[in-house]
Parts: structure tokens; sequence; C-alpha cells
């Protein structure tokens, strides 16, 4: 599929961050896109930006809020989608929703363990399920699903435990390898890609904690608070000594340097993805610091959970992780 232009695309997670991207970079070609989301505010600001932008006659973007770990959403935003576009035919599926979060078995209620998984898994299996139908009677047709750098590397650095996200993006690239040869066999005319990003500049920080709070608020609850001070002060701060207001603060700055310190922009991860579907690679690795942890990865797998591993990895240019450079839990 070298050309978008007149195509139908959808993009789940289209308010913000990548798919946002990838729906005002689609449209710019001349694509109709079909997003959703959970926030109907930010969507709304995707269609304006993308209306700012410039849409392509012929071409038109929806908004559908949906959450795609409910396959009962995913359903309705479908029948929705092909009522809106008049259209019963899908060229592009992006499986894009995620969050992060679950990081330990030990620590992390059930309910966030899960709630990470099913989004960031449940959502790629749930999408496609749902949306194959319409891509089989289509003339050609692409899958694209969002996995991460943490689908082939389960850490975020050698004292900070991972697991739910870490297995949802493990799940999401095995997955989307199986279907290679499933589609291969079944629809030829179908292609796939797993995307593994590094470190993309977006607010899936702040986005995670309102998704699974439930909430569009900026300020922690209460709860969210203590939660936030027992993290704080494993990592060696004097929590206690500080006020709400300084807490807030911190958290507030954490997400904003995550998106703004950021090696590689949203907008520049989107160019990245599409031009690997132009070129039908099934493996996109979006950014330098994806590159250099897979080849270290594959180099040395015995060692890869070490923490010299995660030193050796940020020297080399990959992953600078606040466990590696800076102090460590206690």
């Amino acid at each position: 599929m070298k050309d978008f232009a007149g195509k139908f695309a959808v993009v789940t997670g289209g308010g913000t961050g990548m798919g946002r991207e990838l729906a005002r970079q689609l449209i710019a070609e001349g694509c109709s896109v079909a997003m959703c989301d959970v926030s109907e505010r930010t969507m709304a600001e995707t269609i304006r930006l993308a209306t700012a932008d410039g849409i392509p006659q012929g071409a038109r973007i929806t908004a559908h809020h949906a959450d795609v770990s409910i396959e009962g959403d995913l359903i309705r935003f479908r029948d929705e989608a092909v009522k809106a576009h008049d259209r019963d035919k899908l060229n592009l599926l992006f499986n894009n929703a995620g969050i992060g979060g679950g990081g330990s078995m030990f620590k992390t209620d059930r309910d966030e363990w899960e709630r990470t998984f099913n989004i960031c898994w449940g959502g790629v299996y749930f999408g496609v399920r749902t949306f194959l139908p319409l891509m089989i009677p289509a003339d050609e047709g692409h899958i694209v699903n969002t996995s991460s750098i943490n689908g082939f590397w389960a850490s975020l650095g050698p004292r900070v435990p991972h697991t739910s996200y870490a297995a949802a993006k493990f799940a999401v690239k095995g997955f989307t390898e199986a279907l290679i040869t499933d589609l291969r066999v079944n629809a030829p005319h179908i292609k796939c890609s797993v995307v593994m990003p590094g470190h993309i500049g977006t607010d899936i920080s702040a986005n995670s904690r309102k998704v699974i709070n439930n909430t569009e608020d900026d300020k922690l609850s209460p709860a969210e608070m203590a939660r936030a001070r027992k993290r704080l002060a494993a990592g060696g701060v004097d929590a206690e000594a500080l006020s709400d207001e300084a807490v807030q603060g911190m958290i507030a700055e954490q997400a904003r340097r995550f998106r703004e310190d950021a090696p590689m922009s949203a907008a520049q991860a989107a160019t990245v993805i599409l031009n690997g579907v132009k070129d039908e690679r099934w493996r996109i690795l979006v950014g330098d610091d994806a590159e250099v942890l897979d080849r270290m990865v594959r180099a040395d797998p015995e060692q890869a959970y070490e923490p010299d591993f995660s030193r050796r990895m940020a020297a080399e240019g990959g992953l600078r992780l606040a466990s590696v450079t800076g102090p460590e839990p206690k």
C-alpha cells in the first residue's frame, strides 16, 4: 500500500500521542479516518488540529467513544464508523491505544494490573477480531499493532517491576508475528506490522493515570497522592516533608519531561510507522534507542536483565532509565 489517498483507516487511541499524529498524517494524505478514545475532549482536539492542517476533498475524520478493552464498545465503534463514513470495507487498522501501569504482581492492585493488560493486549486482540471482517472484502489491507520495546525487553531497569505492560506488549508482538502466516494462508491481500517504539514524547504517563482512575481531572485524588508519596519515598525522597502541591508539581514535571525531553516526537514516530506500512515491513522499530536496545538484547539475551546491561545500554545511546542514571530505590 504505497498510497493512502482514498483509503479508509481505523485508529484506536486517536485522542493523543501517536494515535493523534497517525490520524493527522493519514488525513493529510487523503485517507478517511475513524478514531476512538475514552476521552471525547482529546478527540475533539485531534479533529481541530486535522481541520486546521486542511482536510483534502473526499476525506473525513470522525470520533467515537470506546474503551478498547471492552469488545462490545469496539463492535459499536465499528458499526458507527461504517455508518458515518458510508463504507463497508476497511483498508487500514491501527491498534494503537495503550496505557502504562500495573508494574508489580506483589505491590500493584490487581484491578490496575488487569486494566493495563486488558487495554494493551485485549484492545489489540478485540480490534483484530472486530475489524478483520471489514478488511477481507477490501482490495488491500494492513493491520498495524502497537507493541513496544517492552515487547522484547520486559524491564524498566534493574529495580523497577514492569510485569503487566511488558506481558501485554510481548503478547502483541507474538500475536502479530503469528498473524503473518495466518494472513498469508487465509487473506494474502492483508499485511500486518508490529510497531515497537522506544521513548516517544507522549502524554502516556498522565493519560494512564486518568484511564486507570476513570477521571479527566489533572489533580491527584487522595488515594493517588498516597501512592505517589510511597513511590517517591521508595526512590529516596523525603515525601513526608513535601506538601500536596509539591508532590502534584513533581508528578506533573515528570510527565512534562517524558513528553518534551524525549528523543523522538509523536509526529516523528507516526511518520516512521506510516513509512514502514508503505514499505510493507512487518517489524517497525521506532527510534534510535529502540534500535540500540534491540541489537543489545539479541546479542546478549542471558544478560538482558542484569544491572550492568542497563548501564551499558544507557552508555550506548539506548534508554536512559531513572534506576540507572539516578538513585536506585531503597
